[in-house]
């Protein structure tokens, strides 16, 4: 099985599919490869990378905390949702520690996906590096209302890793800490959620061992997958914390590193 990150991983600079990427990628899914993708995105994300490789089989969402069936384009599980509860809690806490921060949620239900934008509520003023203007505003009673796959924390001036650090310090046993942009914005996941272990599920549905599994991610919220996967790979300008963990490492998206690995056995 292979398994590989979106943006930074198989999206380089231009953040879109290169003709030698969708080339590699369809020929080990031809050879009977399962391809799953494994993205912090959330499952309305994944609908204009699968469809360039033609992947009909599953993705693993919001950093292992959605089980995503392309083919069908509908959420196939949902695991360790953040109740209303503990994200009170946590924003709370995130006040006295990180003055200034701004949060996020990102919700779904089972079935097929509701591209409503109800399903990502923002606080007035957060700050998403990527500039997208995705999200409806609310106040923060509407943010932290309901059950949610992840906690988004913005603040424009602080570093993501700093603000991880800290972050981590307050919460190491109710959340999992991570990040995939360095521009002040950190994602909070169930503790024990990531995703290695909605890989994990994927592979146990194709009957693939770990030691089977090729992994491709480029920062912090790759760790855990490449670590899990038998064979690590992490992209050239990638993070340092994935650097470490990698068994290897191949040149960056903007070159096509997930597809120079590929085609030696494509």
């Amino acid at each position: 099985m292979i398994a590989s990150d979106v943006d930074g991983t198989l999206l380089g600079p231009s953040e879109s599919l290169s003709a030698r990427t969708i080339a590699a990628v369809r020929r080990a899914i031809e050879a009977g490869v399962p391809f799953v993708l494994a993205s912090g995105r959330p499952p309305r994300w994944i609908a204009p990378i699968a469809k360039p490789l033609e992947l009909t089989g599953y993705a693993v969402c919001a950093n292992g905390a959605v089980l995503y069936d392309c083919g069908r384009e509908e959420i196939v599980e949902v695991h360790g949702l953040l109740e209303p509860t503990l994200l009170h809690d946590i924003a709370h806490a995130l006040d006295k520690a990180l003055p200034g921060c701004r949060l996020a949620t990102e919700r779904v239900s089972t079935g097929a996906v509701d591209h409503d934008m109800r399903n990502f509520v923002i606080e007035p003023d957060y700050h998403n590096p990527w500039g997208d203007g995705e999200g409806r505003t609310g106040p923060r009673a509407e943010v932290l209302g309901h059950p949610a796959i992840k906690l988004l924390v913005s603040h424009r001036g602080m570093a993501s890793q700093e603000m991880a650090d800290a972050i981590t310090a307050l919460f190491d046993r109710d959340v999992d800490v991570t990040y995939s942009s360095s521009g002040g914005l950190v994602e909070l996941s169930a503790h024990g959620i990531t995703k290695a272990t909605g890989l994990a599920d994927v592979a146990a549905r194709f009957d693939v061992e770990p030691e089977r599994v090729i992994a491709f991610g480029d920062m912090p919220n790759d760790v855990e997958m490449l670590r899990w996967a038998g064979h690590g790979v992490a992209m050239q300008n990638g993070h340092p914390q994935l650097l470490a963990v990698a068994d290897e490492v191949t040149g960056p998206a903007g070159e096509d590193g997930v597809a120079q690995v590929l085609e030696r056995w494509f």
